[in-house]
């Protein structure tokens, strides 16, 4: 990956997601105001609510917003503990992979119409012992999922956050798959107490495709969850963080996420203006 200018205002995005958005108008009305322009589009309402969000895709585009990319969910997902998430996240339980599989291959269609080349999701908790049954399972559904998207040309990224990035860049190899990487999420690192992000930047520098801006405290209690906050105000090394980025040749988007909270256009706007004080 060739380093290009950091220019990181120019590159912000928002996750829909975080703006809680009922409809289309909504959304785009939240959108802009929180003065950026571009977006990460969550797809699983367009394929769950095509009545209300089918012409979503081009909605947002006439009001003069760039889609960069676009997120899905998994069936069943619950974030209630650090142990539930384990159990219940991404692709690996066993109850729902047969809706998952379903959704995704729906979503394939869907991604390629709106012309989207990256979608992100979270893989599920992925077995550190390649010996463990469960490696060669989660290998085999990401190998399919991939597989899928790879024949529209769309890459994935997979959501930091759930193992170490040595244990992520392990599985990555042995995937082996040119059109799987990263999606890096800072504060995911601190909220699962999964290591160090400036560290992880380097670990994972080739394979990052994208960027979430979230900050967060790691937890004081082993085992519980960490708490996201204002980006700004957390444990994220801001300015290290990006000076890593821009080391290891990072040009892709950075889309702000805010995941708690009820004032979430001030939150938003207050990443901006955080990562506006970036030199670059």
């Amino acid at each position: 990956m060739q380093n290009t200018s950091a220019n990181w205002k120019a590159r912000l995005a928002v996750c829909s997601w975080s703006l809680q958005p009922t409809s289309p108008q909504d959304l785009v009305t939240k959108l802009e105001a929180t003065g950026v322009r571009r977006i990460q589009l969550a797809l699983d309402p367009l394929r769950e609510a095509p009545a209300i969000w089918g012409a979503a895709a081009n909605l947002i585009e006439a009001a003069g917003i760039t889609i960069v990319s676009g997120m899905l969910g998994c069936v069943g997902e619950d974030y209630s503990t650090l142990d539930t998430i384990r159990l219940t996240g991404g692709l690996a339980p066993d109850a729902t992979w047969e809706r998952n599989r379903k959704n995704f291959s729906a979503s394939v269609a869907l991604a390629s119409a709106i012309g989207l080349k990256l979608v992100t999701f979270h893989a599920g908790f992925l077995p550190h012992d390649e010996r463990d049954p469960n490696f060669s399972k989660m290998k085999q559904r990401l190998t399919e999922v991939a597989d899928s998207f790879g024949t529209r040309g769309i890459a994935l990224g997979l959501e930091t956050g759930q193992e170490t990035a040595p244990a992520l860049l392990e599985l990555l190899q042995k995937l082996n798959r040119t059109n799987v990487g990263v999606n890096f999420d800072p504060a995911n690192m601190l909220l699962y107490d999964k290591g160090n992000p400036i560290e992880a930047v380097h670990t994972l520098g080739p394979w990052i495709r994208q960027v979430h801006i979230k900050d967060a405290r790691r937890t004081k209690t082993s085992g519980a969850w960490g708490e996201e906050v204002v980006a700004g105000t957390g444990e994220v090394d801001w300015p290290e963080f990006f000076a890593a980025l821009q080391r290891v040749g990072f040009n892709g988007d950075l889309s702000i996420e805010r995941e708690a909270g009820d004032q979430r256009v001030a939150d938003i706007r207050a990443a901006r203006e955080m990562v506006s004080l970036i030199p670059s």
